[in-house]
């Protein structure tokens, strides 16, 4: 996508897949310094890999379906949301999506900040003790 000063229009046939983590399809529709926008979908009773966004903070707006973000030491956390719902992942918090339900989801995802968009990790840290 364009830097130039100009309002623009990016229709669903002119989104690219891009961003990749196991069990999420991203398509990339705005990508400009500072801010990157696009789709999200997750197929039913799939979990996505373990990532971080590393310098971006991350608002989620849930259009349909529904969404499990797991977090936290072990991924013992975890926070539920449905169409209507937006969701604010923090910049470095290692999560993973699970689609709990029956139907894919599909959510408008906007971040802010620098350096690469996700990284992929492992896991989360382990729970204390562990």
């Amino acid at each position: 996508m364009s830097d130039r000063l100009e309002v623009t229009c990016v229709h669903p046939e002119d989104r690219q897949v891009a961003d990749p983590t196991p069990g999420k399809v991203r398509e990339e529709a705005i990508a400009v310094d500072g801010l990157w926008s696009g789709l999200v979908r997750t197929q039913p009773g799939v979990a996505s890999g373990w990532h971080h966004h590393g310098n971006h903070d991350t608002a989620v707006y849930v259009i349909e379906g529904s969404v499990r973000i797991e977090f936290g030491p072990g991924g013992g956390q975890a926070l539920e949301a449905g169409p209507g719902d937006f969701v604010r992942i923090p910049r470095g918090i290692v999560h993973r999506e699970v689609n709990v339900g029956s139907t894919a989801s599909q959510e408008v995802i906007t971040r802010s900040g620098t350096g690469p968009l996700t990284v992929n990790v492992d896991g989360p840290e382990p729970r204390p003790g562990s």
